[in-house]
């Protein structure tokens, strides 16, 4: 499954508006771990790793930045600056978060918990992993 943008439910109403997310219906995994990266100083990235066996779902709740994705043979790209939209990373993606607005909230949502051998945090070990 290729990396993609999932619209999530939006509750609109005059007082704020609500989204939420549900494991197995908005995302395709069960739901782990959930952290957030905040407080990103201007300039600075984040990620550049890979996971083996961990998919994620990762959403700005506030301000923007951009998601930069590689197979090993395709780049993509998402901007995310709405808190109803997130970037569904399945494993084995090299991933980037980049471009990140003044107070910034990047939630991401993982199908596993934490483990240092998941992952791969040297590009071109992932591209010889990835067999391209």
């Amino acid at each position: 499954m290729d990396p993609r943008l999932i619209e999530l439910p939006r509750i609109s109403d005059p007082r704020g508006n609500l989204s939420f997310i549900e494991e197995d219906t908005h995302i395709p995994f069960k739901i782990k771990r959930v952290y957030w990266i905040y407080d990103v100083p201007g300039g600075e990235k984040r990620g550049g790793h890979a996971f083996r066996e961990t998919k994620e779902l990762i959403v700005a709740l506030s301000g923007s930045f951009d998601v930069v994705l590689h197979d090993g043979k395709k780049e993509y790209r998402f901007h995310l600056n709405r808190s109803y939209y997130g970037v569904y990373v399945p494993e084995m993606i090299w991933r980037m978060l980049e471009n990140f607005s003044t107070n910034s909230l990047a939630l991401i949502i993982a199908s596993t918990v934490y483990s240092p051998k998941d992952y791969i945090r040297d590009f071109d070990e992932f591209i010889k992993l990835t067999g391209t």
